[in-house]
């Protein structure tokens, strides 16, 4: 069990970097500093928005029209710790209540 517990709070540790990580390659990308030109820095640019997006798609549609301000990655953050504040719980209290193995 605790295999599961790991590689599900992993997967969100990972998630949540990857988010973080996207933010800032596409500011760098929008003032100029890193060229989409580069093969390299367009795959990275473009696997972290396949691997985001979906999540920050869904997000905007119930945030408001802010115009050019994006607190989608914000949510989508905060969403990523709550997730593993609540896996954290269920694992405690399957200890405490012995069904854990």
């Amino acid at each position: 069990m605790d295999a599961v517990f790991f590689l599900l709070q992993a997967a969100l540790d990972l998630f949540w970097w990857a988010v973080v990580v996207a933010v800032i390659v596409q500011l760098l990308v929008q003032f100029g500093v890193l060229d989409t030109r580069n093969r390299f820095v367009w795959a990275v640019a473009d696997f972290l928005y396949r691997i985001t997006e979906p999540a920050f798609r869904r997000v905007r549609r119930w945030l408001p029209d802010l115009g050019a301000v994006d607190l989608s990655p914000l949510v989508v953050l905060l969403l990523i710790t709550a997730a593993g504040i609540l896996l954290n719980a269920v694992r405690r209290y399957m200890i405490l209540g012995g069904l854990y193995f």
